[in-house]
């Protein structure tokens, strides 16, 4: 019998840990909530109308389909049973477990609201394929309402949009709904203008994308304050509901009306992180990251792997490693090469040292930020280097063709290629917390009385 390889999440960890053991003499189960592989970074742009989901997010079987020691399974580990080796998953409507020899758990990351989840409702994340066609829906539909109102106020409320969070996402998203409400819709409405949109970029802390360092941090706010952004620093988000969101900074208390809010502040591991430390008896961050050994594997546990944003393990700086796909890639390349050394006699054990590749921030068509070790670029320079790096890692041809296509028309024409957004976009994903799962009330409606 084969060793036995049970990969969680196909994430950029995941994923890269699965193409390193193309050639080993390993049976992997691959188990993801979704039939897709996420590329996160650009969920903006899905929101804003410039890409289409499918162009990142490639199906995970068309990934792997010429690697033939992969077994794709959808669903959700709920449990580890460390013991026996063994993870309990529940799919839609169904539940299945799976055994494992070696199991590696790269399951991402979730959005954190710092124990506010009620704001959720209000003001959806950036963590999903959901999340972005939620937003879009709320983003486009907010313009459309916009033009029917007849009150000023009422007009000013859904002309303004909010942004919880100045790191690269946030700032991202900020830039470019500024860029629509500028330069793309002006003139398609008869009574609104978009121009007069308010479009405010909030974050607890002092700085726009802080962790780029104050000279690129700077240039960043500036060229937001171009685009029209209004950048409130050193305010807190106490209060977020239907009409409006409420901050709290030296100036005091505020309530900003506004129907459209986006949340970009925080991450935090997904709660089977807590289950796998509970299993294991492993201990967590406040953010719930597992802290794991210097090779990613959890003390105690040599056959359990933790990767990416869901690991706790220091840096060459003594500061835990950053929640970024670079960590991922590389962390997944590093557990699957302890694999192969164990398989072969080989000592194990190593290490992970992640080498830092340096970080990016699109603000603007044609103008990003760019810090690469010594090296720190703005305004052009930074914006080819973000799309030739997003273009290398994002899947397949036929991807980097349609992204370099819808890129084309909206950095050097005007329009958005993605448009479309529909009342269920806007509205299922409430629904669904309400209704609960689909699949398994139909397996319960569809299910003879028992005798």
């Amino acid at each position: 019998m084969r060793h036995r390889v049970v990969v969680v999440g196909a994430g950029f960890g995941g994923l890269f840990a699965i193409k390193a053991l193309r050639r080993a003499d390993v049976d992997i189960t691959l188990i993801n909530g979704t039939a897709y592989h996420l590329f996160q970074p650009l969920l903006y742009q899905v929101a804003t109308g410039i890409l289409s989901e499918g162009e990142i997010a490639p199906p995970i079987r068309e990934v792997l389909k010429r690697q033939k020691n992969v077994d794709v399974r959808l669903g959700w580990v709920q449990d580890v049973d460390v013991e026996n080796k063994v993870v309990s998953v529940s799919g839609p409507g169904i539940d299945y477990t799976v055994g494992y020899d070696t199991l590696i758990v790269a399951a991402g990351a979730s959005q954190s609201y710092f124990g506010n989840d009620e704001f959720a409702e209000y003001a959806p994340g950036m963590k999903s394929i959901d999340d972005a066609l939620e937003l879009r829906a709320r983003i486009f539909g907010a313009f459309e309402v916009a033009d029917l109102q007849t009150d000023p106020a009422d007009k000013e409320r859904w002309l303004t949009f909010v942004v919880v969070g100045a790191g690269p996402t946030g700032t991202e998203m900020a830039g470019q709904i500024a860029e629509l409400a500028h330069r793309t819709l002006p003139s398609q409405y008869r009574h609104i203008d978009t121009t007069k949109s308010r479009i405010i970029l909030v974050d607890a802390v002092g700085a726009v994308l802080n962790t780029f360092g104050d000279r690129l941090s700077g240039r960043a706010r500036k060229q937001l304050e171009k685009l029209g952004v209004e950048v409130m620093l050193n305010t807190k988000v106490v209060g977020v509901d239907t009409t409006g969101i409420e901050v709290e900074s030296e100036r005091g208390a505020e309530r900003i009306p506004t129907m459209t809010k986006v949340w970009a502040a925080g991450v935090a591991a997904p709660t089977l992180a807590t289950k796998l430390a509970d299993a294991t008896g492993a201990k967590t961050d406040r953010a719930g990251r597992v802290f794991v050994e210097k090779d990613t594997t959890i003390p105690g546990h040599p056959e359990i792997f933790v990767l990416g944003d869901m690991m706790n393990l220091a840096g060459e700086d003594g500061r835990p490693l950053p929640g970024v796909a670079q960590v991922a890639i590389q962390s997944g390349r590093h557990a699957a090469d302890q694999i192969k050394r164990r398989l072969t006699g080989k000592p194990d054990k190593q290490p992970f040292k992640y080498f830092d590749k340096g970080s990016l921030a699109t603000i603007s068509r044609f103008s990003a930020v760019a810090s690469i070790g010594k090296l720190h670029l703005s305004g052009f320079p930074a914006w080819v280097v973000w799309v030739a790096v997003h273009l290398f890692y994002l899947v397949g041809f036929k991807n980097r063709v349609t992204a370099v296509l819808h890129w084309a028309v909206s950095f050097l024409g005007r329009g958005r290629s993605e448009r479309v957004a529909t009342q269920q976009q806007a509205f299922a994903r409430r629904a669904l917390r309400l209704y609960g799962d689909p699949f398994r009330r139909e397996a319960e409606e569809t299910r003879p009385p028992v005798a």
